[in-house]
């Protein structure tokens, strides 16, 4: 089976408070896009990254991953679409037919382990058709719909994370079942796991990573710099 993995890289840094996409902020020097990258790389089981970015800063990313030792593994870039499920379908509609499992990542969660990656792919391998890794919920949460204030029981709920993995066909399907939510902010998917359960697909859960968070504001991005600094120590 051949493993390409789209690495979704084309979001702004606004919450970063950063006028740069997020993927082309540094973190301990160097960009999230490029950590990510070498995370899924170092995991031995990709074979392939596709990522897709802002195509005004096309040339930014291309020289960032062009400078980056990713251990032979093939990185091509496609402009990212107006959301993140259009930017998924365009990198999904450029790979080859010789792609059989699909990883979808987020360059947001750059310091995810290569132990993970490596993890999802062997369990699509393994059968599981759309396999995601999540974490319990450790928060205690209520729902306040209806400006009523309910505890809501955290004990069967899950924080999904990032690279999810899919039989490629599938993945297909999902996609062109969806398309037309792929423009609308406000309708599009949020993760590619959601568009295979909406087809009746049950998905395949392995256990997260803590270090898998995702980068999105001011303080996740200390939490990071922080990490990486104690891993470089």
């Amino acid at each position: 089976m051949r493993v390409a993995a789209i690495l979704t890289a084309a979001g702004s840094g606004r919450r970063l408070g950063h006028a740069l996409p997020k993927a082309l902020v540094p973190v301990a020097g160097v960009t999230l896009v490029v950590h990510a990258a070498r995370g899924l790389a170092a995991s031995g089981a990709v074979d392939e990254i596709v990522v897709t970015v802002p195509a005004d800063h096309r040339p930014a990313f291309a020289d960032a991953l062009g400078t980056a030792d990713l251990s032979g593994v093939t990185v091509t870039l496609v402009v990212g679409g107006a959301t993140r499920q259009a930017s998924v379908a365009a990198a999904l509609a450029g790979l080859g037919p010789d792609v059989d499992v699909v990883l979808v990542h987020d360059a947001a969660r750059a310091l995810t382990p290569p132990s993970l990656v490596g993890q999802v792919v062997d369990a699509v391998r393994g059968g599981g058709r759309a396999v995601v890794p999540c974490l319990p919920v450790t928060d205690s949460l209520v729902d306040v719909a209806d400006h009523e204030v309910r505890p809501v029981d955290r004990s069967t709920l899950r924080v999904v994370q990032t690279p999810q993995g899919f039989d490629r066909a599938l993945l297909d399907r999902a996609h062109a079942a969806a398309g037309h939510r792929a423009g609308d902010e406000r309708a599009a998917a949020t993760d590619d796991a959601s568009l295979c359960a909406a087809l009746g697909e049950p998905l395949t859960v392995v256990p997260g990573a803590a270090a898998a968070f995702k980068i999105t504001t001011a303080l996740d991005l200390a939490v990071a710099e922080v990490l990486l600094g104690q891993e470089a120590s």
